[in-house]
């Protein structure tokens, strides 16, 4: 065989194997990595985020999508993360999807995120004001001039913190101090006397409410009132909630308040099927992911499709949302 045949030959083999090597390029080269972007490694996004990672990943070798959470500020940083094509989804407070949508509130100075899309709500998150035995709190109002923890920037307690204070007609500086703290950090201060109370949305039961109440007999606050009611009425994505007695040490009275739903949220830019497998990871798992936590127990399918969304709802949720006739 000339030279000339033989190099020929060597070039078709070679070209045939790397032809067949398209068609049987193993799964695991193929694998998209999605994050999910949460809050503080105690409170609820976090275990919340974990659970559905964890249904992801259950069947990656049919999808080819690997899963991770990501230990972040909480909403508002999710949002902003999000919308700069660094988180691929996350947990916003209902509140906080609402206000980027309309470039509302802590969004005003950036605009309206009209690529916000909605995925699905999750838990509700009653706002729990939380005080230090000794600080002698019967009301939110006995606050003024203590030190109380108003939520890290970038988090949706903040932000909803905020809201609270303009509808009493409170300044921060009403409180002795107005601690940042983030969540993982305001139940030890509490316990060692460095602040007298905080404000946190969270699902519950929450180890981040637990913790204290077990470890100091911390005292959960209701909030009520006339300028609670007007708030409710001015805000749809509100809602009254009570924090049952008994859930938690030391507090045997159930606990009025409000508050929002957890919803998680992506961008029109993250890619249709990744959203409609991680819907579909959830959905045909859900007695699963009701057990991952307490605070998912409740839940209901169809109520996740659209309760507290106001954001349009993502391409790859709706299509799943359709095939089982939860969305029209």
């Amino acid at each position: 065989m000339s030279g000339i045949l033989k190099v020929a030959r060597l070039a078709a083999i070679v070209g045939a194997a790397l032809s067949a090597s398209a068609f049987t390029t193993p799964v695991a080269a193929q694998s998209r990595f999605i994050t999910i972007g949460t809050g503080g490694v105690t409170g609820v996004y976090y275990a919340a985020g974990g659970a559905i990672c964890r249904l992801v990943n259950k069947d990656r070798a049919k999808h080819g999508i690997r899963c991770s959470v990501e230990s972040t500020g909480g909403s508002v940083f999710n949002v902003n993360t999000i919308k700069a094509g660094e988180l691929d989804l996350g947990f916003a407070q209902s509140d906080v999807q609402y206000n980027a949508l309309k470039g509302v509130g802590q969004f005003k100075d950036a605009g309206p995120y009209a690529d916000e899309r909605a995925v699905f709500s999750v838990h509700p998150e009653p706002f729990t004001v939380v005080a230090r035995k000794e600080a002698n709190i019967q009301t939110f109002a006995d606050f003024k001039g203590k030190r109380f923890n108003v939520g890290n920037p970038g988090s949706g307690t903040r932000s909803s913190m905020e809201e609270l204070l303009a509808a009493l007609g409170w300044k921060l500086g009403d409180f002795g101090l107005a601690a940042e703290l983030k969540a993982d950090e305001h139940g030890p201060a509490l316990c060692d006397g460095k602040i007298d109370g905080f404000f946190y949305a969270v699902g519950h039961p929450s180890a981040n409410i637990q913790d204290p109440t077990t470890s100091c007999g911390a005292k959960l606050v209701s909030l009520t009132g006339p300028a609670i009611d007007k708030l409710l009425a001015d805000k749809p994505y509100y809602a009254r909630a009570t924090i049952p007695g008994g859930l938690y040490p030391n507090n045997p009275q159930p606990t009025e308040t409000y508050g929002v739903l957890a919803t998680v949220v992506a961008s029109a830019k993250t890619p249709a099927d990744t959203v409609y497998q991680v819907v579909k990871a959830v959905f045909d798992n859900f007695d699963e992911f009701k057990k991952l936590h307490p605070a998912l127990a409740s839940l209901k399918p169809e109520n996740m499709a659209k309760d507290g969304l106001s954001a349009p709802l993502h391409e790859g949720a709706l299509r799943y949302y359709r095939e089982k006739g939860w969305v029209k």
